[in-house]
């Protein structure tokens, strides 16, 4: 049975009913035309995490960084390549918590980087520190996805 997904876009931030077998296909957004995922990290705000975590029907790995944190440029380019494993079947998503402060203290970010899963809008696990590689992260969330 082929499933209907809220997906999200990422450009407009309007909400998208994708059918499963339409995900793998380079969907586009109806408002905007644009392509629903594109492989790469998407910068979340606090309006726009809710929008995201909470409307879409896709899961979705966030990454609590800072620009001066020395961990979190390490992991960066391991976490960009996760996006292009990871995505259409998980939104991957960065928040800037210089930035988005009211994000890290609603949900106790203590260390960053750290990675958080959200499925359904809500949290399911975290990972505090950084992975270095592409590869160990899209096994953490795929073990962690089932």
């Amino acid at each position: 049975m082929n499933e209907m997904r809220h997906v999200v876009c990422p450009n407009c931030h309007t909400t998208n009913r994708v059918q499963d077998q339409d995900l793998g296909h380079d969907p586009s957004c109806g408002k905007c035309k644009q392509s629903l995922f594109s492989g790469h990290p998407l910068e979340l705000d606090e309006a726009l995490f809710d929008r995201h975590v909470g409307r879409s029907d896709l899961p979705v790995l966030v990454d609590f960084w800072a620009p001066w944190c020395g961990p979190c440029r390490m992991m960066a380019p391991a976490y960009e390549q996760a996006a292009s494993q990871l995505e259409p079947q998980v939104r991957v998503a960065k928040v800037n918590t210089e930035e988005a402060q009211g994000l890290a203290a609603r949900f106790n970010i203590r260390s960053i980087p750290t990675l958080a899963l959200y499925v359904g809008g809500r949290e399911v696990t975290r990972q505090p520190g950084a992975m270095t590689s592409a590869a160990q992260i899209s096994a953490w969330v795929r073990n962690h996805l089932g």
